[in-house]
């Protein structure tokens, strides 16, 4: 196998996502503050989840690095991180990406 092909195999490896992603629609809770420090509790909805993590649609103000709470409709509450912030390009939604800090994920007790 030339090089190119094997960087090409590892570029992949790097891009995919490290536990499947599964679309879904239910309210969480996200609890965090502002970078200004300006505290927030508020209701989301994961549409995106994984063992790890969610995506979220939520107006709240979070930022990259936030640490923040989210609490499912089933379970105990979770702390995460968040490490993405965008908007949707098809509905303008604020969409924001949390990577849950046990490694347990959503199965954390």
């Amino acid at each position: 196998m030339d090089e190119e092909v094997k960087e090409s195999n590892a570029e992949r490896r790097a891009q995919r996502p490290r536990s499947p992603r599964v679309p879904v629609n239910f309210a969480v809770g996200l609890e965090g503050s502002t970078r200004e420090g300006k505290a927030y509790k508020v209701q989301a909805t994961a549409v995106r989840v994984s063992r790890g993590g969610a995506t979220l649609i939520t107006d709240a103000g979070a930022s990259v690095g936030d640490r923040v709470r989210v609490t499912p409709p089933f379970g105990n509450a979770l702390d995460a991180e968040v490490n993405g912030v965008w908007l949707d390009a098809e509905d303008g939604t604020q969409r924001v990406g949390v990577k849950l800090l046990d490694p347990h994920g959503w199965f954390a007790e």
